[in-house]
């Protein structure tokens, strides 16, 4: 099948947006200090500790006690103090200041602490105390367009990516991204290995010929009607150049943006010319990016362990693409995709519609479903897309070209789409990988998802399991906090879905502690000729019942691999669970033949 074209250029959303609409969120960081507190305050101040319990405390006395000048003092008053609460203290050292600086000890609670500062705040002779709290540089990078790049930093709808920059910046691991190729770019350079031509028609290509070891993008424009009656004239879009941009840009370089993963490498592989591109190029890049072999292709040196397609076009997901997805996957490397710019159901579209990748929703500023998103059950997670209005531009910014035709001049543009969006997740997927080499796709995915945050705006529809969050996720996958989503519970038990009926499959959960995730995963494998009839619920112990997925007339397809995110932390985690399936209409069967619960 030949992508439409129509349909490409509404995918991949490549109408650049006028930089002079651009309203700049600004940023700046820096570890905040603390100023002493007035001498001679008739009260003590506390700030409260963040994070683990503070193992010191910092002790300032109001001018006349004599604990301000005297160390001797100091330590009597630390030892007093701390014999009341039923600690041991110790005074250290006087600061510059003058305060005291007072060690807790080892192994102290957060109410232990809490007793501590307690009796301090009762001597009228202290003026504050405060926890000596532990500062960490800040990953703030010196790119001169960072402070537009919203999508990583803002609190709204950001992707929280400089909190994860502190654990980890990509570095070892290769982002295959699977478009228009690569035109040369200076804040991009540093971070591009080989890659490969994959486009075999020679017009598609547009470069003199077909495939071959050079994916240098020479441009995409077309003329009005030239790939189809009534197509209007395009520019090239330069889209794979921006996608890798967000990805990897060169970061820390005094110019331009800055990369997700920039410590990462990217491989640009070509499959999208004039009007678009063929699913046989598109299965031969996936096959080739995760180190299988394609037949006259010479050998990859450069294997990917995360590949970008912000690519698609009408229809469900293809056998022949679906088994090159599910071969890379079976190889280690994660796909992550564009859940498509048609404000649909991505389940029409593909490859987002594909089982075993990453179907990536956008999110616009205030942290909305983007209106021009596909949404749905097989959308996995949402991330920064972008979106424009007619006063300001809140679109993702990249590199890019200026040539209308051929290359011209480098340049930054503002695009909005899920193509936006997916690289994203396959920058975050980078940052993962470089912590923890030994995570799966299925762990990779499962991480971003149990980690993500709700979206703060609203998705009709369906946008996975909510707003990526970089930090959160890579903290998890470090072991530093979060969740990974590690414990899985199966039933492999086939069970028959009756016409017209309803069946129950049982999964006991044991040995967890407290609750259920509020990012609990469903997944769930069932062969049915008509998903359209069916209806699935999740059914905790205490009989509350969780809906995944209701019945549409409109969902012509067979069978359900998918998996569901439910917020179930308001239910114990031990006890039996049950998926419960439901045949709504007559003259189709089914099997359940697995389902999980993921923690």
């Amino acid at each position: 099948m030949r992508t439409s074209p129509s349909v490409r250029r509404k995918l991949i959303s490549v109408a650049a947006v006028s930089a002079a609409l651009f309203t700049a969120a600004t940023a700046s960081a820096a570890v905040a200090q603390e100023s002493a507190a007035p001498q001679d305050a008739p009260a003590a101040s506390t700030e409260a500790a963040p994070g683990a319990p503070a193992e010191r405390l910092i002790v300032g006395y109001t001018s006349g006690a004599a604990e301000a000048k005297s160390n001797k003092a100091a330590d009597a008053d630390a030892v007093a103090k701390g014999k009341e609460a039923g600690e041991k203290l110790d005074f250290q050292r006087r600061l510059g200041t003058g305060a005291a600086l007072v060690d807790l000890g080892e192994d102290l609670t957060k109410a232990d602490v809490s007793d501590v500062i307690a009796e301090y705040e009762a001597d009228p002779q202290v003026a504050y105390v405060v926890p000596d709290r532990l500062n960490k540089p800040l990953a703030t990078p010196n790119d001169t367009e960072y402070a537009k790049q919203w999508d990583l930093f803002e609190t709204t709808a950001g992707m929280n990516v400089p909190g994860a920059w502190d654990v980890t910046t990509g570095t070892g691991v290769i982002v295959a991204v699977i478009d228009t190729g690569y035109v040369a770019h200076s804040d991009l350079a540093a971070n591009m290995v080989g890659g490969y031509d994959f486009i075999s028609d020679a017009t598609v290509a547009n470069d003199g010929g077909g495939r071959d070891s050079n994916p240098a993008d020479p441009g995409d424009w077309t003329a009005a009607n030239e790939c189809q009656s009534g197509d209007p004239a395009y520019d090239s879009s330069w889209h794979g150049t921006h996608v890798a941009g967000t990805i990897a840009a060169a970061t820390n370089n005094g110019k331009g943006v800055a990369g997700i993963a920039y410590g990462a490498k990217v491989s640009p592989l070509r499959v999208l010319g004039k009007c678009g591109g063929y699913d046989s190029d598109i299965i031969d890049a996936i096959t080739w990016a995760s180190g299988g072999t394609v037949s006259g292709v010479p050998a990859n040196t450069n294997v990917a362990k995360v590949i970008n397609m912000s690519l698609g076009g009408g229809g469900a997901c293809t056998t022949a693409t679906q088994n090159a997805i599910n071969a890379a996957v079976n190889r280690g490397t994660a796909v992550v995709v564009a859940a498509g710019n048609s404000n649909a159901n991505a389940a029409n579209y593909s490859p987002a519609s594909c089982s075993n990748v990453i179907s990536v929703a956008a999110a616009d500023r205030q942290g909305n479903r983007s209106y021009y998103s596909n949404y749905g059950t097989v959308v996995d997670i949402a991330a920064p897309g972008g979106e424009t209005n007619s006063v300001t531009t809140n679109g993702i910014l990249s590199t890019l070209n200026a040539g209308a035709q051929g290359p011209g001049a480098e340049s930054y543009e503002y695009y909005q789409g899920t193509s936006m969006a997916a690289p994203h997740i396959a920058g975050l997927a980078a940052l993962m990988k470089s912590k923890n080499s030994a995570l799966t796709p299925a762990q990779i995915e499962s991480a971003i998802k149990t980690n993500a945050r709700a979206l703060p705006g609203t998705c009709s529809g369906g946008c996975g399991a909510g707003l990526a969050d970089a930090a959160r996720t890579v903290q998890a996958v470090s072991g530093s906090g979060g969740s990974t989503g590690g414990t899985t519970f199966t039933s492999t038990s086939a069970v028959a879905v009756p016409d017209n009926g309803t069946i129950e499959s049982p999964i006991t959960v044991s040995g967890r502690t407290g609750n259920a995730p509020s990012a609990l995963q469903v997944g769930v494998n069932i062969t049915h000729t008509y998903r359209g009839d069916l209806v699935l619920d999740l059914v905790a112990p205490d009989g509350t019942a969780y809906r995944l997925k209701s019945a549409s007339s409109s969902d012509s397809a067979d069978n359900v691999v998918a998996t569901y995110t439910v917020n179930a932390s308001t239910e114990v985690a031990n006890g039996t669970w049950k998926l419960r399936v439901q045949d709504t209409a007559a003259q189709d069967t089914g099997t359940l033949n697995s389902w999980k619960l993921t923690f």
